[in-house]
């Protein structure tokens, strides 16, 4: 048993720990937006500067459709992230919706940070470049604050009403 000394003022179990978790999972459901939107925009500049068959990159079909995915999961990601701002500044934000939020952003940051580094080919694991940085990280990000699987379990017991935490 705990001394009464030894309790943190006005904290009610682990209520308090799993908040903090809530605030870092928003944090980061915002922080990975930042690092995606980095890729993107190295992946569209350089696609812009890069030549190949006598003409940048960036015409070509197949780098358009990616720069054209990537665009929109940013902007799926930064709206998921925005409503969420609005829901926690009116005490509404649920600790489902953060974990969605997380998961979703962290999920699609990697994806556009996989996609810029193909973009930039085999110049993309250069120093110089931040996309392969930016994909290292992002895939520690994936695991802390709670794992993708972690966050699906919650979605999971929300959506059916079964917890299936072994």
């Amino acid at each position: 048993e705990i001394p009464a000394t030894n309790l943190l003022p006005l904290s009610k179990g682990l209520k308090s720990p799993l908040q903090c978790l809530n605030h870092a999972r928003y944090g980061i459901a915002w922080g990975v937006l930042g690092a995606a939107a980095a890729c993107f925009e190295e992946a569209r500049d350089y696609s812009a500067r890069r030549i190949q068959f006598g003409k940048p990159i960036a015409a070509f079909q197949l780098v358009q459709r990616k720069l054209a995915l990537m665009l929109t999961e940013l902007t799926k990601g930064q709206l998921l992230a925005w409503r969420l701002a609005q829901l926690k500044a009116s005490g509404r934000a649920t600790p489902v919706q953060i974990s969605m939020a997380k998961r979703n952003n962290v999920a699609a940051a990697i994806d556009i940070a996989q996609t810029a580094r193909d973009i930039l080919g085999g110049v993309g694991i250069l120093d110089e470049y931040q996309s392969f940085r930016h994909m290292a990280n992002l895939e520690s990000v994936k695991t802390y604050e709670g794992t993708d699987d972690m966050h699906l379990l919650i979605l999971g017991e929300h959506i059916t009403g079964f917890p299936a935490f072994a």
